[in-house]
């Protein structure tokens, strides 16, 4: 850009579909006559993950995306501007608005950590240095700044979450929310907004929502606040998370925040001061703490992917070490279309291919199941969860692969969950696995994970054949067997309806966050 004309901004929004918060619009507001809003669907977004040729984008995350998009476009003509949508390579577009408008004076953006999105950035750099035109960027993905880290360099992040959390917390401030104004800077002239796609146009079908899904939500930074509003203000449910969080049954068993976080529809910095103003406010407790707690998990992610680059992709993980995985195309199809025969790995799975959603407590298990049970390679499971997750985020998803298959960040030796035991312990009345298994839902109560312990009178009379109507296991585990004797008799079923379904039973409600950090529980 030459000459004191009128200055226009470009601010591409990538992970950032929201209004609140955003300090890329906050600083064009600041900084231009002109701001151009501008989302632009990548077509590389929509081929191929790199190791197995699953498609990288799926249908409940694209709709998810489409209705944050149209979203973020009502959200913005109410503040007196627009959503420019186009379809192509972002450097590409910017590189065409540049040329058209011949007043653009930056080009700013969110920063990423992960291989694709560094690629446009600098892809972006180069377009701007050819122009003379400033690049801005922002750091705002996690809770806290990366550049308020307590430790000298990023190369200096410790390799156990424990280590990071309490350095964190003990030595470092959450940043506060930056304040937008009421109204934005205007369009430049003669900027189309442009359409917004429909998933034909990624060769998908716009999918029709199952009336068992746990996430029967839309996309977009208006129902993100208001999903905040429900589970924290309207219900309290956020003074119980920590006791419900570990249930399957049901929206509200957890904040059910991460589909909205992951495409920026909501700051976790704005989650903090809720939070922060609930515990002021209400009250302050273990659960409370949890939500919290746990978006520090995914900041310990992302700041992982930005310590180690690409080695999060790679077979032998962080540790560089060599596990001789399988390739074996039917059992990944046995696990991918939920027909192991291990009825609680395959109602998750079943889940997750008709919802896009799957409970932290069945993503656990499942990808336990594939890397240990079956030992297969565990990008498979990252990849197949990359195509059919709602809330993929590419740092969460392969941080906690790579952490299942013993090969991320502090691992346990031979660490393994055990499917029966798991299935007894968070859906011990069967409930969870009847919903989404119904070929064997005339199995009564907890029998209904070892199917093939059963006699075969009751398999007649519950209409079982098994290999027949349903699988027998790809794999029986020599710890399951401990647990079979664990089988209530018959005649000691509770009887049926007294027990909610999304109940998580007693003995195991105060359980800490799973796999991750709890050193002495018992699994198997």
């Amino acid at each position: 850009m030459s000459g004191a004309g009128p200055r226009t901004v470009i601010c591409l929004l990538r992970h950032d579909l929201r209004y609140h918060d955003s300090q890329v619009l906050h600083w064009a507001q600041n900084n231009a006559d002109y701001i151009i809003p501008l989302y632009c669907f990548d077509p590389r977004q929509y081929l191929r993950t790199y190791y197995y040729g699953f498609p990288k984008t799926g249908p409940h995350r694209l709709k998810f995306l489409l209705e944050s998009v149209k979203d973020l476009r009502q959200t913005l003509k109410k503040k007196g501007s627009n959503l420019v949508v186009r379809k192509g390579n972002p450097e590409d577009v910017v590189h065409d608005l540049i040329t058209q408008l011949g007043t653009v004076a930056a080009v700013a953006f969110h920063e990423e950590v992960t291989k694709e999105e560094l690629d446009v950035e600098k892809a972006l750099q180069r377009v701007c240095a050819q122009h003379g035109v400033k690049i801005q960027t922002f750091w705002a993905s996690t809770l806290y700044h990366r550049d308020d880290l307590p430790f000298s360099h990023i190369s200096r992040l410790p390799d156990v979450y424990t280590q990071f959390r309490k350095a964190v917390e003990a030595q470092a401030k959450v940043r506060p929310t930056v304040q937008m104004a009421d109204q934005l800077k205007p369009l430049a002239p003669g900027v189309e907004d442009g359409c917004i796609p429909v998933p034909e146009e990624f060769g998908q079908k716009d999918p029709l929502t199952d009336p068992r899904t746990a996430f029967p939500c839309s996309g977009g930074e208006t129902q993100a606040l208001m999903r905040l509003q429900h589970y924290f203000w309207d219900t309290n449910l956020v003074a119980s998370y920590k006791e419900t969080r570990n249930g399957l049954i049901g929206i509200d068993y957890s904040t059910k925040f991460a589909p909205w976080l992951a495409l920026g529809c909501i700051s976790p910095r704005y989650i903090y001061e809720q939070i922060r103003k609930y515990e002021k406010e209400r009250t302050a407790n273990q659960s409370t703490y949890w939500v919290i707690f746990e978006l520090l998990w995914r900041d310990y992610f992302r700041f992982v992917a930005l310590k180690y680059g690409t080695r999060i992709f790679l077979l032998k993980g962080l540790q560089d070490k060599e596990v001789p995985w399988k390739k074996d195309p039917k059992l990944l199809d046995a696990w991918k279309e939920g027909r192991t025969g291990v009825p609680f790995v395959d109602a998750n799975m079943r889940e997750l291919a008709a919802t896009g959603f799957m409970s932290n407590r069945g993503r656990q298990n499942v990808a336990s199941f594939l890397t240990k049970d079956l030992g297969l390679d565990w990008r498979m499971g990252a990849e197949w969860f990359e195509y059919l997750l709602v809330d993929y985020d590419v740092c969460s998803n392969y941080g906690n692969w790579l952490y299942s298959a013993g090969i991320g960040n502090d691992p346990r030796e031979n660490r393994k969950f055990n499917m029966i035991k798991q299935g007894l312990d968070y859906d011990s009345n069967g409930d969870y696995v009847r919903l989404w298994v119904p070929e064997i839902q005339c199995v009564k109560g907890g029998e209904i994970h070892t199917l093939w312990a059963l006699s075969n009178a009751d398999l007649s009379e519950a209409g079982i054949a098994l290999g027949e109507t349903y699988p027998l296991p790809v794999v029986l585990a020599r710890e399951w067997s401990r647990h079979i004797k664990q089988r209530p008799n018959k005649r000691d079923h509770p009887p049926r309806g007294r027990k909610d379904p999304s109940d998580t039973p007693r003995q195991h409600k105060d359980r800490g966050v799973d796999f991750y950090f709890s050193r002495n529980k018992d699994l198997s």
